[in-house]
């Protein structure tokens, strides 16, 4: 399933297990879970996974494996979002690893980049907002 698809009818989605194959924008780590922002380029935005303590593969989050620019998939239910800023979020079942990226050097973040930045790294260009969608 592909983000824009989660973004377009987000509350008929919800109840039903979906996969998402995509690459972690953002990380927050929390005492007993963690939010990941996962965008597979379909969407300007991505959407939000918890991963919580019952999650298969929780322990890449925890142990650092799973960061900024990582290449995840991500197996969970699509639930109602109890925060602001999306409908629905997914409740993470299982988390996959698919590639790593160390986040000390991986040259992308969450921030807006200029041209001139991107073009010295032109592999990683269609992972931006401006270029992606």
């Amino acid at each position: 399933l592909r983000v824009c698809d989660l973004r377009a009818n987000p509350t008929q989605k919800i109840g039903e297990t979906v996969k998402l194959h995509g690459w972690v924008r953002t990380i927050r780590k929390q005492k007993t879970f963690s939010f990941l922002e996962v965008n597979d380029g379909s969407a300007v935005t991505g959407m939000q996974a918890v991963v919580d303590e019952q999650c298969e593969g929780v322990e890449l989050v925890r142990g650092g494996s799973v960061g900024t620019g990582a290449a995840v998939v991500v197996e969970g239910t699509v639930v109602e979002s109890p925060g602001g800023g999306q409908a629905v979020e997914l409740r993470a079942t299982r988390l996959q690893l698919v590639g790593g990226a160390d986040p000390n050097t991986y040259p992308l973040q969450k921030k807006r980049h200029s041209f001139e930045f991107l073009r010295g790294i032109s592999h990683l260009r269609p992972r931006t907002n401006t270029i992606g969608a």
